[in-house]
């Protein structure tokens, strides 16, 4: 199959190793004084060596090569740590890999082995550090929501933190502990004119699709991690009135289910208008 894939200038390559270190997967060696790519199934072709090459040898390469197999690069990457582990799963989320992270993390749990992005029940809390994505980078703005101006001012956006999408947030991120959150459908915001002011105030967010996003069963991690290792307040779901809106009250349900800690949960759907239909706790 053709795709993606690092290739090795061997006249500028220098035999330095920078590079080794920054293949977690294990698809560079140095041999005879030289970094070689010793095997295409383990180069997701995702570049994470190329910012350490002082020499510039390596580059991007579109050629015919053996399809990647996650199950046997963490096969390597388990032999390697937690940090190892971290890192790689890390790498694969900020590249928006979600079909491999999806493979990395059943290959885990396969092994009886914790996702160090996750708390585990007994390994004490930590927090995730930032691995080079400014998307993924934890940005606390502070505050528990900001001062409102008249009708006749600019009115002031009462986000209070950064990232906000599911699949990037860190449930050990400081906003989120003893916090009330809530979890919105991405449509919610733009349905409600006053969303900011009336439900965002005071609160952490965090954002995400029922229907179109993929490893949900991250998402039932995520927020069981944000209930017991944060110890959020309560969690208010916002979806809309949209069948498939549902799923993010099913994530949250079973999310509390396997909890240990138990906290209110209110469900509050919105009409395509933005008129509200239903407040409930659930």
């Amino acid at each position: 199959m053709k795709r993606k894939i690092i290739k090795i200038d061997e006249e500028k390559c220098n035999g330095c190793g920078l590079c080794i270190p920054n293949c977690p997967e294990g698809a560079l060696q140095i041999i005879d004084g030289k970094a070689r790519l010793i095997s295409d199934i383990c180069c997701d072709g995702l570049g994470a060596c190329l910012g350490h090459c002082p020499e510039g040898a390596i580059t991007i390469d579109d050629r015919e090569a053996e399809k990647y197999d996650e199950k046997k690069v963490m096969e390597n990457i388990i032999k390697q740590g937690k940090n190892v582990i971290k890192a790689h799963l890390e790498h694969l989320k900020d590249h928006n890999q979600k079909e491999f992270l999806k493979e990395a993390i059943n290959f885990l749990k396969e092994k009886g082995i914790q996702n160090p992005l996750i708390e585990g029940k007994g390994g004490g809390m930590q927090k995730e550090h930032f691995s080079g994505c400014p998307g993924s980078k934890i940005l606390d703005f502070g505050g528990k929501g900001k001062e409102e101006k008249g009708d006749g001012g600019k009115r002031e956006s009462q986000l209070r933190q950064w990232p906000i999408q599911l699949h990037l947030v860190s449930p050990m991120a400081p906003y989120y502990k003893k916090a009330d959150v809530l979890l919105a459908a991405d449509c919610v915001a733009y349905s409600l004119g006053d969303f900011h002011k009336d439900y965002l105030k005071g609160k952490a967010i965090a954002i995400a699709c029922p229907k179109l996003d993929e490893g949900q069963e991250e998402y039932v991690e995520k927020v069981k991690s944000l209930i017991e290792d944060s110890d959020i307040n309560t969690l208010t779901v916002m979806t809309m009135e949209v069948p498939c809106c549902g799923g993010l009250v099913a994530i949250a349900k079973e999310a509390l289910c396997q909890a240990k800690r138990k906290i209110p949960i209110k469900s509050i759907i919105v009409g395509l208008q933005g008129n509200i239909l239903s407040e409930e706790w659930v």
